[in-house]
């Protein structure tokens, strides 16, 4: 059975020292050294050393928001896969659809820091998700098709099982708006066919596939209890422990009735 998995997303936030620190402090109090459920949050690159300093001793994990696909070199700016290692990282976020509309990243730079990652043995969360002028056109199918063949190109099975996958519609982030559970749902289902047809049906069951995009302490619940969802990529509410850890609550306590 996939264990549940709940990733905040920080983005560019917050805007000092002492209020990332707080914030993590807060995340490793209430999640204590539960293992039923994973946590990780991604904090502002200039903020991962001391986050790693706060979550020691903790289970919760820590993941960067971007990285590059080469390991060295000239490249003003960005950070290796093993820079992300040093500083405590165990995962990083590959894809988020603000890079990927707003930035202009492609699959193929997805997929090249995808291979990064995992030679680095970091854990990467790959963000993959349709527009709302490509919903209205019943094109949400094609479009995650795509992403999902040119960002997780090359892979084998087996890495394929290391890999996280977070289907959020674009449409839906930051906006307020959230997919039914019915509409995430059948995405959902359709990603793990993909992974059936590209690998096979073992490898797919295995996968961890969130769900993000206005996810809040709300609407959390009716997400998850869906067979196919198995935790969310959190942008805003991840900004309040509270709401963060109340969303982990209710994560424990579907995993309590599963198992």
């Amino acid at each position: 059975m996939r264990t549940l998995f709940l990733a905040g997303n920080w983005k560019m936030n917050p805007n000092s020292h002492a209020a990332a620190a707080e914030l993590a402090q807060a995340v490793k109090v209430g999640v204590g050294q539960a293992s039923d459920v994973r946590v990780a949050v991604c904090p502002p690159a200039v903020y991962l050393s001391q986050i790693d300093a706060v979550l020691e001793g903790s289970p919760v994990g820590m993941g960067a928001q971007n990285m590059h696909w080469e390991d060295e070199g000239a490249f003003t700016g960005e950070l290796s896969g093993s820079m992300l290692i040093d500083v405590g990282c165990t995962h990083v976020i590959l894809g988020h659809s603000e890079r990927r509309h707003g930035l202009g990243e492609s699959d193929s730079m997805i997929n090249r820091k995808l291979a990064a990652a995992l030679r680095a043995r970091l854990i990467p969360i790959v963000c993959i998700g349709e527009t709302r002028e490509e919903r209205e056109e019943d094109r949400t199918e094609d479009v995650v098709a795509g992403q999902l063949q040119g960002s997780l190109a090359g892979l084998s099975a087996e890495q394929m099982t290391g890999v996280v996958l977070a289907y959020e519609p674009v449409w839906a982030i930051g906006t307020g708006l959230t997919a039914t559970p019915q509409q995430a749902q059948d995405v959902h289902a359709f990603i793990r066919d993909r992974l059936s047809d590209t690998f096979d049906r073992a490898t797919a069951n295995r996968v961890v596939v969130q769900y993000g995009g206005s996810v809040k302490p709300s609407n959390i619940a009716e997400l998850l209890v869906r067979p196919d969802i198995d935790g969310a990529l959190i942008g805003g509410a991840s900004l309040k422990a509270d709401d963060f850890l109340a969303m982990i609550r209710s994560a424990r306590d579907l995993a309590t009735k599963k198992g």
